[in-house]
């Protein structure tokens, strides 16, 4: 059983709870003290004494974030890349996929948009085929359906797991043991699930796992990774390359790394790679399991008081919800809704349909207010927010 975290001293270590109650960890947490001041030194660093030699001098620490992500995630550290966001994580993968006409893309209905639009490019340019799995009855993705769609075209299988819109959790690792059996290459996007729940790609067993810093890592903002299995790292070659990713030895001949960090390039920012590494620390001190226990009882209590309120309607789907929490309310525009909020310090955001488009058509919502709870919120607050929220509905 997950260990209790010390409530009280995670918010000491947390500056933003004395001053928002904040719902928003799903688009960015609040940094504890430790990733805080760690991103500042090194600044100061290269204030002080020049970037190249602070980078030098900061090299242990740049390579302890590595092993810190491959232990949060349980992977080698040369199956690790860290990049500047989640997104150029997920793209350097996908992109470096080589699709041919007829070829499918299996993927989800609740599926990101930026993924999304990068399966259409490709659709675009190499004609291969995007085959949407249908949900099952929960709302997840069916995993029969998925294998029952399976054939010799499949080049790929993409999933979020967890999507931007609402608390649902897709099986990864039910779809894992699919394509692991099928043979196809399995690229997860972890952006809103690494970080608030174990995520161990051996358990997974997917191919390719992209991550950000910012969200429920509660690291600082520019920062994401990029995990390849090891035997794929040289089946995929990368769509862009420099001096960083290859090197070049004749004037007629380039030969690509060995290692995931093909898919880096050599500028980066070092104060948010080390930023980066101390916020892995501070999750892997707490346990990820604790962190996922009680953010998945933060989160059931916010939904079940939510739902006494007249006119809302919490949206979640899913037979395991995480910790976002999504909700409409009658005759209310979220937009309005966060604003108010806002002025009364509770942060909260709004999911547009466009970012989830398949799954918001399915259901004709056009957007949604998104309270995105974590460890470091407290049962008080929960109770604070969803007393503030229902005086706003009454006015």
């Amino acid at each position: 059983m997950a260990h209790e975290i010390d409530l009280t001293r995670v918010r000491q270590d947390t500056p933003g709870c004395k001053n928002v109650v904040h719902f928003n960890n799903a688009g960015a947490a609040l940094m504890p003290t430790q990733v805080l001041d760690a991103v500042k030194t090194h600044l100061d660093l290269e204030a002080h004494i020049g970037a190249y030699e602070a980078a030098e001098r900061a090299a242990e620490s740049v390579e302890h974030s590595y092993s810190a992500i491959a232990n949060l995630i349980g992977c080698d550290q040369d199956e690790l890349a860290i990049v500047e966001n989640a997104t150029r994580a997920w793209d350097m993968a996908f992109y470096s996929m080589r699709f041919e006409p007829g070829d499918r893309i299996l993927t989800g209905r609740a599926e990101y948009a930026s993924n999304y639009i990068a399966f259409l490019q490709a659709a675009k340019n190499t004609g291969v085929r995007i085959d949407v799995v249908p949900d099952d009855e929960a709302g997840q993705i069916s995993v029969g359906a998925l294998e029952a769609m399976i054939d010799g075209r499949v080049r790929l299988i993409a999933l979020t797991h967890v999507p931007t819109n609402g608390g649902l959790v897709n099986p990864a690792e039910e779809v894992g043991r699919v394509a692991s059996a099928a043979g196809i290459p399995f690229l997860l996007d972890a952006c809103q699930s690494a970080g608030q729940m174990p995520t161990y790609v051996r358990r997974i067993k997917c191919d390719m796992f992209s991550a950000t810093g910012r969200k429920y890592l509660r690291g600082p903002r520019g920062t994401g990774f990029l995990y390849v299995r090891r035997e794929m790292i040289e089946e995929l070659e990368p769509p862009l390359l420099d001096l960083h990713a290859a090197k070049w030895l004749a004037p007629d001949r380039y030969e690509i790394r060995k290692d995931a960090r093909r898919f880096e390039n050599w500028e980066t920012n070092y104060a948010g790679k080390i930023g980066l590494g101390k916020a892995v620390d501070y999750a892997l001190a707490l346990g990820v399991e604790a962190i996922w226990d009680r953010v998945h009882r933060l989160a059931n209590l916010l939904r079940s008081q939510l739902s006494e309120i007249p006119g809302l309607v919490v949206r979640d789907l899913g037979v395991v919800r995480c910790g976002i929490v999504s909700f409409t309310v009658k005759g209310h525009d979220p937009h309005e809704l966060r604003r108010k909020l806002l002025d009364q310090n509770f942060n909260v955001w709004v999911s547009p349909s466009e970012f989830t488009l398949l799954d918001m058509g399915d259901r004709n919502l056009s957007k949604l207010v998104r309270a995105s709870i974590h460890y470091y919120n407290s049962e008080e607050e929960v109770d604070r927010f969803c007393r503030a929220l229902q005086s706003l509905v009454r006015l």
